[in-house]
């Protein structure tokens, strides 16, 4: 409804067409271009209103009025409850296989068949679902800052929450790209309140998260956690981007007064999201990046924040960016102020605030930089080996990127409940569509025509295991990234680590020498970290054989003897 009608509107305030936010009257035989071409899809019009691009505040009372448990926090902050799912099902994500993509994908645990005709069983349900509904949300919106690159995403959901979710996540239009949209290059149908029917061939559970690239097309079941979303489309930019020539990578970007960028690659828990959050540099995207030609862009036009153990104190940009228009997920907070206990993790460790990156003040709009000066591997080792940081070779730049070692932290994944190793390829297997050596290679090449420098920081646990020694605190980390981006680190004096062959500075400004060198951090018996060291060493040889025939020889040679 136009601010025109209502400033002039005489109705009572109880008068359904004289109250903010109602639908327009239904008028037969008239709709819009958006109406028409989800009837197309499969939507009644008819029987549905739909409510195409609303605002923050009608989203807010939308959710409010028809969302169980939906509260506004004391910040002004939405908190919406995601149900059963508290974090991503990746054991039911499914690629389908047709002939247009398949012989491009990745088949195997990441990316897992799906027929045609399952992909079609699962629509029909999702959109007969979405039928049920009285009210249904839409936002169409952009997926990549660059104009020459970006994809039009549109989003059909039966909840406000995931709407203002993908609002906050995606770019957003102007008034005027939005009158001139046209038609979406992918669609999200979200029927996750509703369960994908298990007795459907290949169904693994009651969830179903399923892209159709020939379609241009992904369906949610059975999975309300908004995250899916999200990594839905990273999935769809990982497929798209290379395709054109650019890179697409699971990386937060950041950018010094000087111009000079640096991307920080690592899986969730690693500190990608924290560590570019810095007061000193312009933010210019928490997660999810492309390299092309002319430097990086960010995919997103929001960020999505790990909310447990929030504090003003460590974390000020993400504390202070909860307020009215931010999503915060599945939180605890006080019943009469309604001030969120960001330490309470009743019902899931895995917290989240999602809002848009204008909220961090120091972002970086439009979210493009130049070409990057400085890589930095985050990884997070639970054994206490791995030094808080390393300068590596180009080659051993590869060998850890296709390796991608982390340790999951509790709450991330659904069954993650402590510290458990893994690795994940390109630091983020999970969303990778094309094979890795794709996607490193792209890289082993933008690194040498753009001369950046990588670093290894592990953000992990120092002086002993997850079991008995404390995480590397954050204080320090910045100390590291300070002296990275002063060019202090590059010129400091360098040892070479055992096993791993990896150079560690013997001196970084604010950080104690003793913490640098993993075998002179440890505290318990000498014999126990070279039990560790070599475990540890033993897993990235073994994790590495499945890439052996595909990675060149320097890169096999820059891993742990």
């Amino acid at each position: 409804m136009s601010t025109h009608h209502r400033a002039t509107t005489n109705s009572r305030p109880q008068s359904p067409h004289g109250r903010p936010g109602s639908p327009r009257p239904y008028s037969p035989g008239h709709h819009t271009k958006v109406e028409e071409e989800l009837h197309l899809a499969g939507i009644d019009y008819d029987k549905v209103s739909i409510k195409h691009n609303p605002s923050v505040p009608v989203l807010y009372e939308e959710a409010l009025t028809h969302e169980m448990g939906t509260v506004i926090s004391s910040a002004g902050a939405l908190c919406s409850y995601s149900g059963k799912k508290t974090g991503r099902s990746p054991k039911d994500k499914r690629i389908v296989e047709e002939e247009s993509s398949s012989k491009d994908i990745w088949w195997g645990p990441v990316n897992t068949k799906m027929s045609e005709q399952v992909f079609l069983i699962n629509r029909e349900r999702a959109i007969d679902y979405l039928n049920t509904h009285p009210r249904l949300y839409v936002f169409d919106g952009y997926a990549g800052w660059d104009p020459k690159y970006r994809k039009k995403i549109r989003v059909v959901a039966s909840r406000a929450y995931h709407v203002l979710f993908m609002h906050n996540m995606l770019i957003r239009p102007t008034e005027e790209e939005l009158e001139n949209f046209g038609t979406p290059d992918f669609t999200i149908f979200n029927a996750g309140e509703f369960p994908a029917n298990r007795y459907t061939t290949g169904m693994t559970s009651t969830t179903s998260v399923s892209i159709n690239f020939k379609r241009a097309e992904m369906v949610i079941l059975g999975t309300e956690y908004a995250g899916e979303m999200k990594k839905g489309v990273f999935t769809v930019m990982h497929y798209l981007m290379p395709k054109a020539g650019v890179l697409s990578l699971h990386s937060s970007a950041n950018q010094g007064p000087e111009g000079d960028v640096s991307l920080f690659f690592g899986l969730s828990g690693t500190g990608k999201t924290t560590l570019s959050a810095d007061p000193k540099r312009h933010l210019i995207g928490d997660d999810e990046h492309c390299w092309s030609d002319t430097g990086i862009f960010n995919i997103e036009g929001g960020c999505y924040a790990k909310c447990i153990d929030l504090s003003s104190e460590k974390e000020p940009e993400i504390f202070h960016a909860i307020r009215f228009g931010s999503v915060l997920e599945n939180v605890v907070l006080h019943e009469e102020t309604r001030v969120v206990d960001y330490a309470d993790d009743y019902l899931t460790e895995n917290t989240r605030c999602a809002y848009p990156i204008d909220f961090i003040p120091n972002a970086k709009i439009p979210c493009i930089g130049s070409h990057p000066k400085n890589l930095i591997l985050l990884t997070c080792d639970a054994f206490g080996v791995l030094p808080p940081v390393s300068k590596l070779t180009p080659s051993q730049v590869m060998y850890h990127f296709i390796s991608g070692y982390t340790t999951k932290v509790a709450g991330t994944e659904d069954g993650i409940v402590e510290p458990t190793p893994t690795f994940s390829a390109c630091f983020g297997a999970p969303f990778l569509v094309l094979h890795p050596q794709k996607y490193a290679t792209m890289l082993a090449q933008k690194m040498s025509d753009h001369a950046a420098d990588a670093w290894l920081i592990n953000t992990g646990w120092v002086g002993g295991s997850a079991k008995d020694a404390k995480r590397c605190p954050l204080k320090y980390t910045r100390a590291i990234l300070d002296a990275i981006h002063s060019g202090a680190l590059a010129r400091s004096e360098f040892e070479v680590f055992e096993v791993f062959g990896l150079n560690i500075p013997q001196h970084v400004e604010g950080v104690p020498d003793d913490l640098l060198h993993p075998r002179k951090a440890w505290q318990g018996k000498p014999e126990d970290f070279d039990a560790s060291l070599q475990s540890v060493a033993d897993m990235f040889k073994d994790n590495f054989k499945t890439f052996k025939d595909e990675a060149s020889v320097e890169t096999c040679a820059a891993g742990p003897v």
